[in-house]
């Protein structure tokens, strides 16, 4: 074998860098740089003098961006590569300290405002998806924001057609939310939750603002949670936790040992179906005894 020249490796490596760098020009020329889950960027590393809106594309079912110094505008893509059509809803919320821009949704070629800085953004904003499963979303900077200030961010999700609680089916305003799950509907519901615990409601409270009750849950039994929404209560030996639902549900406090479900979205639980546990076990154990009930579930 004949030895390789140090001027010959550093022909090959100058090679391979310059071929890499070659890749990274077509990537971003192609805008796969953008294509991620979440993004942050900043207004200041723009020319100035550019009219052009900076594009991003989004490719996850949920994640998160970050605009600081927001000049001009930009225009976010939420367009994840999915295998099928389940997801028909896609929500975003404003992070605590969103200021500086106002947030529109393009929809038949035409711009929607969805989140007014001046009216507040503290609030979960959700719409549909159109058949393509694309979602065009513009952040417009506020032309008095100091170049010295704000933060634009938000968390974004996307929704299946499954029960979240959250009241967005094709029914009016918290209908679908509240209206009682039927037998298919709660077995349906300790299969597919993404919480499912048995417990019972310790306080209910109300916030007329954000038109949502929050139920503290006492649970003494947890069959499944995603994100540790129960945490353990040492001294009773149980969990304890919070569930959102809609105010228009009104739900009180009261006695009995329920089965809560539901689904968690951006760190919170929303109720789903949430039978009392006796009246669960008759129609879990009958489905059983037919042979349709969609999965297997602990009775004892």
């Amino acid at each position: 074998m004949h030895p390789v020249s140090n001027n010959m490796l550093r022909h090959k490596l100058l090679h391979w860098v310059c071929a890499a760098g070659m890749l990274l020009l077509v990537m971003l020329k192609l805008g796969f740089a953008g294509d991620s889950c979440s993004w942050k960027g900043s207004g200041l590393i723009r020319n100035p003098h550019s009219r052009a809106v900076e594009q991003i594309h989004l490719r996850c079912t949920q994640g998160s961006l970050l605009w600081m110094y927001p000049t001009r505008a930009l225009r976010v893509i939420l367009e994840p590569n999915l295998a099928n059509g389940k997801y028909t809803t896609a929500c975003i919320k404003p992070s605590s300290s969103f200021h500086g821009a106002d947030i529109y949704i393009e929809e038949g070629g035409k711009m929607h405002l969805l989140v007014n800085e001046a009216h507040g953004t503290q609030h979960l904003h959700c719409f549909g998806m159109d058949t393509t499963h694309r979602v065009t979303i513009f952040l417009m900077a506020n032309p008095q924001q100091n170049i010295g200030g704000g933060t634009v961010g938000f968390q974004y999700e996307l929704l299946s057609k499954r029960r979240t609680g959250l009241g967005l089916q094709k029914l009016p305003p918290g209908e679908a939310a509240c209206r009682p799950c039927d037998n298919a509907d709660l077995l349906m519901a300790v299969c597919s939750s993404d919480f499912v615990v048995r417990g019972s409601i310790r306080n209910v409270s109300h916030n007329l603002e954000s038109h949502v009750s929050l139920v503290g849950i006492s649970a003494w039994r947890i069959y499944r949670q995603r994100n540790h929404i129960f945490q353990p209560d040492h001294p009773t030996g149980g969990w304890t936790g919070y569930i959102r639902t809609l105010l228009q549900c009104r739900v009180k406090k009261g006695p009995g040992d329920f089965l809560f479900t539901g689904s968690e979205h951006f760190g919170d639980a929303w109720l789903g179906c949430a039978p009392r546990f006796k009246d669960f076990l008759h129609i879990y154990k009958e489905a059983k005894l037919q042979k349709y009930n969609p999965c297997e579930f602990p009775t004892d």
